[in-house]
């Protein structure tokens, strides 16, 4: 990697545009970066490295970036960094431009930009830069990639922090390993280990779970088996336990096995006692129910010869009873036909009396033959009526005929009534429409004005406000500018003053026998004071935040006026110079204008309508007129037609209805006589069929009773019983039946009269013999179920552990293994001799490459006297794998770094830093690093040291590596020629280059 262009805007004390031309500087293959304290050198480093990575190294790095900007930058100059460089030979240029918190362009506040990054790359053939990508992440990624290390490794490699190399000289091995950690990536080893160790947490916790849960189901056991199983001693996690848990287990199921086979002899046992008792029981019972009922026998039959009278007449009351029931469908007949003959009676009683005088007496036959001759006079006035309902309708018409013509009219007399003054109407009705749209026209040329007048007036408001803010925004502004002016001076003062002191500000920081921070001496004789008017950095920054705020108020001031003047002006391009009041009362004016006009132009539409429904009117009269003259024509001819038939209709109908009021009246007299004529003959001849059939039907019941062996018809009504009285009759001489059946079947029976003979049984004594053997069966009966859920539980909970044992075998077999990896890698197993962990490993090998390395150079600075050796002892009771030793070859003897003088601990860490760099560059793909930087450290060394340590530098160039001395060594200036010097002021630090 060679570094060509740096270009530098408004970045950290840069306040202006800088350039470094880094092909010049490394012409002569050794440049010196020098300037004051504070004024900015190591931020061109910065430059350089947040160029590449979008970062800066370490706590300069702040936020998002915004930090990045300088203080002493133009509030429009944006930070940008640009850097041409050549990589893995490809020429490429960076250009980064962190985030950006600028003034908005409209409104007040800030807002705030966001990063930008470029990536070009040069081409040969077309002689320009083409562009790859503006993507942070492809840009970085690419970087990364095309320098094979991280930010870390590049702020170590390339730019060289002698005093972090100084610490790790001293270091002990937890530090040194930090920091080879980072160079080298070794991330993954302790990753490794983190895993192993994590792996080995994880299966040690399943372990221990299984077991619980093994040792929980050794609980339920010993509950099952009722304590009769005794538990292992071993804990959670321990060996043996699995074998110690199954072996109980075996013993308690044994155990309970025997328990369930006694329960089960006893519960045979108590099964045979119960049945033999329920046997004794049983008889008990059945003697017992013998006796009683031969006793139930002897009481019924008793019963049955108290009632046997009344058996004996009940059954001669049932056969008289049968004898009359063969007369009772005579019965029935004859008085169904008395029933019948009374009602046809009364019929033709009821019909002869709505008879005429004449008919009361005749026969059936007489009054059919009237009934005939009554409905044949009816069938002659039908036609006679219906000519009367057509005279009536006939004169409807006529009336109607009347009605129409007396409308029509009315109505020609009103249509020619309007007509006549259709004319003036008419032009009356235009007159109005067109007044109406005169109107409007006028409205809406007044609208325009009226808007261009209103638009006029709110401006000339808006002028005489903004005038008047005008002149306020105008001395805020200048009060704010003076305010910022003041604290500007302030805080520039009180930075000159802390810039005069700093070295006291420095020297309070001295440790005796600690290097100094700028000059690398160990040694402090005569270390600066601070005055009584000495100005810190707190002091200093709070100046500057009030100047700060004083320039932010300056801003928004200006802002605020820079709007008014704005407004000012398009208010006063809008409403002219002409005063308020004056166009008010233009604007009023035009206002009363245009309201009259508008409201005599809202009437157009009305006037319209109201002319469109005059001539729709005109033409509907116009027409109603010839239809009127049409439907009278029409009437006259059917007046004539009506009063012909009418006359003729009138002459029938009188001759027919004779003296009745009317033909309808004459039918309704025949229809009714007619009606009353048919009803009586119908009456008479039912009357006549009745008596016929009674008088059959008492033949025919005498008869009967006759036969049934009664003396009248009358006995034989009596003898005869109805539904309910039968069956009451029939069911006490069946119940007397059956009981004297069943009486004498229970004495008949052989068992019931023999156990009638024995003594009483005793049912009381056999219940409660078989209440205790039942009771004795459902307690042997409850231990036998005891005894089986405890073997079932037992069984069920040994198969559960023996699973459970089988499934933790492999899993513990796991945890030893992965355990004595784990401790292993940790450094804590007694395996590992030295304690040393896994990444500590990797890491000493790598020291022992980087002191190898380092060597080559150090002899060389120290004329031969010195050489870094590892050392993989232990330091104490610590762990051993990354000690550092220098072998002194004048007394041969091998030593702690940490023993180095001031002078010897700079060219020993500068030896360590440039070995570190050819390990890391090797490392990381070996990526040709043509450039380097080396910070700080030189002020330590005596000439002749020095000189040995720029010939070391020097020799670099043999590589064609160029290498850059960041120091403000006074000697430093004479001896190294290609030169860039960092000159810092009030306005900002700027760069000034110098070649050979």
């Amino acid at each position: 990697m060679r570094l060509h262009r740096l270009d530098i805007t408004a970045f950290g004390p840069f306040g202006t545009a800088q350039r470094v031309d880094f092909d010049a500087l490394s012409a002569a293959g050794l440049f010196l970066l020098h300037g004051p304290t504070g004024a900015g050198k190591t931020s061109v480093l910065d430059a350089v490295c947040y160029a590449l990575y979008g970062s800066v190294p370490g706590a300069r790095q702040s936020g998002q970036g915004i930090g990045l900007r300088s203080d002493h930058a133009a509030p429009g100059t944006r930070t940008e960094v640009r850097l041409d460089l050549t990589v893995a030979g490809r020429r490429l240029e960076i250009t980064r431009q962190p985030p950006w918190q600028r003034a908005k362009k409209r409104g007040a506040g800030t807002t705030v930009d966001k990063a930008q990054t470029w990536l070009r790359e040069y081409d040969p053939v077309t002689g320009g830069w083409k562009d790859l990508s503006r993507s942070h992440q492809e840009i970085g990624e690419e970087i990364t990639q095309l320098l094979g290390m991280s930010r870390e490794q590049f702020c170590q490699v390339v730019l060289l922090p002698q005093g972090d190399f100084a610490r790790f000289l001293r270091a002990d091995a937890e530090a040194r390993g930090k920091l080879l950690g980072r160079l080298f990536d070794t991330q993954r080893f302790a990753e490794a280990e983190k895993r192993l160790a994590e792996r080995r947490r994880s299966t040690e916790a399943q372990v221990r779970d299984g077991d619980s849960a093994l040792l929980a189901d050794a609980h339920r056991m010993q509950q099952a088996a009722g304590d009769a199983m005794e538990l292992p001693d071993t804990a959670p996690g321990e060996p043996g336990l699995a074998e110690a848990v199954l072996g109980a287990a075996a013993v308690a199921r044994g155990t309970a096995r025997e328990q369930l086979a006694v329960a089960r002899c006893r519960l045979t046992a108590a099964e045979s006692a119960r049945a033999a008792a329920e046997r004794e029981l049983a008889g008990a019972r059945e003697h017992d129910r013998l006796q009683r009922r031969f006793a139930e026998a002897r009481a019924r039959a008793a019963r049955l010869a108290e009632r046997a009278d009344d058996h004996r007449e009940a059954e001669a009351r049932m056969a008289r009873a049968r004898k009359a029931e063969t007369v009772a469908p005579a019965l029935e007949l004859r008085d169904a036909a008395e029933a019948e003959h009374r009602r046809a009676s009364g019929a033709e009683a009821r019909a002869r009396a709505l008879l005429p005088d004449g008919h009361a007496e005749s026969g059936a036959a007489g009054l059919a033959a009237a009934a005939r001759r009554a409905a044949e006079e009816l069938g002659r006035l039908e036609s006679a009526r219906r000519a009367e309902q057509r005279l009536d309708s006939l004169v409807a018409e006529r009336a109607d005929l009347d009605r129409d013509e007396r409308a029509d009219d009315d109505l020609l007399a009103e249509a020619e009534s309007w007509l006549a003054g259709w004319d003036d109407t008419r032009e009356t009705l235009r007159s109005a429409v067109e007044s109406a749209q005169e109107a409007a026209s006028r409205a809406d040329q007044l609208a325009e004005r009226r808007g261009h007048a209103q638009r006029r007036l709110r401006a000339a408001r808006q002028r005489d406000q903004f005038a008047g803010d005008t002149d306020d925004a105008q001395r805020a502004a200048l009060a704010a500018t003076d305010r910022a002016a003041v604290a500007r001076a302030h805080w520039l003062d009180l930075k000159e003053q802390r810039l005069d002191g700093i070295a006291a500000e420095l020297a309070a920081r001295l440790t005796a026998g600690a290097p100094c921070a700028v000059c690398g001496a160990t040694e402090h004789p005569a270390p600066a004071r601070k005055d009584a008017g000495h100005v810190d950095r707190a002091a200093e920054e709070r100046a500057l935040t009030a100047y700060q705020r004083a320039e932010e108020d300056r801003a928004e001031a200006e802002r605020r006026l820079g709007t008014v003047r704005e407004a000012l002006a398009a208010a006063t391009a809008e409403a002219g110079d002409t005063p308020t009041g004056r166009l008010a009362e233009e604007t009023a004016e035009i206002e009363r204008a245009y309201a009259h006009a508008r409201a005599a132009a809202s009437a157009v539409h009305a006037a319209q309508e109201r002319l469109r429904r005059a001539e729709a009117e005109r033409e509907q009269r116009i027409t109603a007129q010839r239809e009127a003259a049409v439907r009278g024509a029409a009437r006259v001819g059917r007046r004539e037609r009506l009063e012909r038939e009418r006359a003729v209709l009138e002459e029938d109908v009188a001759r027919v209805r004779g003296e009745a009021a009317s033909v309808a009246a004459r039918a309704a007299q025949c229809e009714r006589r007619a009606a009353l004529l048919t009803d009586a003959a119908d009456t008479a001849r039912a009357a006549e069929d009745a008596a016929r059939r009674r008088k059959d039907a008492d033949a025919r019941l005498a008869d009967a009773a006759f036969r049934a062996g009664f003396d009248t018809p009358r006995a034989a009504a009596a003898a005869l019983l109805d539904d309910a009285a039968h069956r009451e009759l029939q069911g006490r001489l069946d119940a007397w039946q059956a009981e004297q059946a069943a009486v004498r079947a229970m004495l008949a029976e052989e068992d019931t009269a023999a156990a009638a003979h024995l003594p009483a049984a005793d049912v009381g004594a056999a219940e409660a013999a078989a209440e205790a053997a039942v009771r004795r069966l459902r307690e042997a009966a409850s231990a036998r179920d005891a005894a089986a859920r405890r073997c079932a539980e037992l069984d069920r909970l040994s198969a559960r552990a023996t699973a459970a044992a089988r499934r933790l075998a492999p899993l513990r077999e796991e945890y030893d293994r992965v355990a004595r990896l784990a401790g292993l890698a940790a450094g804590t197993s007694a395996d590992n001799e030295r304690r040393m962990r896994l990444e500590a490993y990797v890491l000493a090998a790598r020291l022992e490459q980087v002191a190898a390395a380092a060597t080559v150079r150090l002899r060389r600075m120290s004329a031969g006297r010195y050489t870094l050796v590892h050392s993989d002892d232990r330091a104490g009771r610590g762990r051993s794998g990354l000690g550092l030793h220098v072998v002194d070859a004048w007394t041969g003897r091998e030593r702690d770094t940490a023993t180095l003088s001031g002078g010897e601990t700079f060219f020993a860490s500068l030896a360590l830093a440039l070995g570190l760099a050819d390990v890391v560059t090797d490392e990381t793909g070996g990526v040709r690093l043509d450039t380097l930087f080396i910070d700080e450290g030189f002020g330590s060394l005596d000439d002749q040291t020095l000189d040995e340590v720029l010939d070391v530098l020097d020799s670099l160039r043999e590589r064609d590596r160029s290498v850059g001395i960041v120091s403000h060594v006074a000697d430093l200036r004479r001896r190294v020629h290609a030169q860039l010097e960092v000159v810092k002021s009030r306005t900002g630090s700027g760069l000034r280059q110098r070649e050979v």
